[in-house]
């Protein structure tokens, strides 16, 4: 049976989704547990490799079992004494065998949050960037102005980390926004795709515009120059969430 299944996690104790040898990943605690639930080896494919300290709401996947007899309904539960607090299984229904959870995504929303305060909250910890200096309305306006000039499709390779071996590299930003959320100023984007580290170099982006640093209007000329020297800073990865996913 294969089941098309979503899950959440708090990424701060995980070395990013994918199994490594030695470490302990969201794919790794997942597989152990079904196993132990379904009392067979099962196979777990997912819609993208998330870097260790990044979290999920919504991170989509599959689980192939063969002569699995778990209703579909009942695996959030079956499998839910299984799983650590730090990751949950919350929806599954059956799937097509031809359906892959990587390559029929349409688009995925990204959230990241940046804690908008000098005094730290503990609550907090490992779930936002606490950039230290606060961002001011008109540093917020500027990172909206800003953020206009990322959605359509481009080449983002001045997005897109050095030493990555992807070829490919234009993609298309659908949505971009930045909104203060009380303490939380939260940045939300969407795309049919993303390059490695490619919203944490756009949020780095976004805050050198709030602070002066680089002007809105510069945005363009920085896609255009595919020069990751050009972009801003990469945004820590304890902010970052990914949030949805579409089919």
């Amino acid at each position: 049976m294969k089941y098309f299944a979503k899950i959440k996690y708090l990424g701060t104790a995980f070395h990013g989704f994918q199994v490594q040898p030695g470490l302990r990943t969201v794919q790794g605690e997942l597989n152990d547990a079904l196993n132990q639930a379904f009392g067979r080896p099962c196979r777990v494919t997912g819609c993208s490799r998330t870097d260790a300290g990044v979290h999920a709401n919504e991170f989509c996947l599959t689980v192939e079992c063969d002569g699995g007899t778990i209703p579909a309904e009942k695996l959030p539960i079956a499998v839910s004494r299984f799983l650590p607090e730090d990751l949950s299984l919350f929806y599954a229904e059956e799937c097509g065998e031809s359906f892959h959870p990587r390559y029929d995504v349409k688009e995925k929303e990204y959230l990241y949050r940046i804690m908008n305060t000098r005094i730290y909250d503990p609550f907090e910890y490992g779930r936002v960037w606490f950039l230290g200096r606060p961002i001011t309305d008109e540093g917020l306006c500027r990172m909206n102005e800003a953020a206009r000039h990322f959605i359509g499709r481009y080449d983002f390779s001045a997005f897109m980390s050095e030493g990555s071996d992807v070829e490919d590299t234009v993609r298309s930003v659908t949505s971009l926004s930045v909104v203060r959320n009380d303490d939380i100023v939260e940045v939300r984007i969407s795309a049919d795709g993303f390059l490695y580290n490619m919203v944490r170099i756009i949020v780095g982006t976004l805050t050198e515009v709030a602070f002066g640093r680089i002007s809105p209007d510069d945005i363009p000329d920085i896609i255009a120059s595919r020069d990751r020297s050009r972009a801003g800073m990469t945004a820590p990865a304890e902010g970052l969430y990914l949030n949805s996913v579409k089919y």
